[in-house]
């Protein structure tokens, strides 16, 4: 499964000054984590966004921004936002900021032990 590269190369370019940014190739696209935690991600042409999972209600009414249902279940906190949702610059880097500023409070996963 391939993945929107313009786009991973727009999100490398909005977070190239974040410290501890890590890309990971997973469910067929690439997300970067930041500081071990999963923050921001393409998966085919959408941008996947890890927000505060106070804020799914008011993001969802925006343009371009669906549930994030990889599971085929919603997930909170996650959504994914298409082209329509991001061509303008203040736009996308509105989603980046949104996903950097709930990464500093995130936990991060827990590791499964081997």
């Amino acid at each position: 499964m391939a993945f929107n590269e313009k786009l991973a190369d727009r999100i490398r370019e909005a977070i190239v000054d974040v410290p501890k940014v890590e890309e990971k190739f997973m469910f067929g696209g690439v997300c970067f984590m930041v500081d071990g935690k999963m923050c921001i991600g393409v998966v085919k042409d959408e941008m996947m966004c890890r927000i505060d999972p106070e804020l799914d209600d008011i993001v969802l009414e925006k343009t371009g921004c669906r549930k994030m249902d990889f599971t085929h279940k919603p997930m909170k906190g996650y959504v994914y936002v298409s082209e329509e949702g991001m061509k303008k610059k203040k736009d996308f880097d509105y989603w980046v900021s949104l996903c950097l500023e709930f990464n500093s409070k995130a936990k991060a996963s827990k590791k499964k032990k081997k």
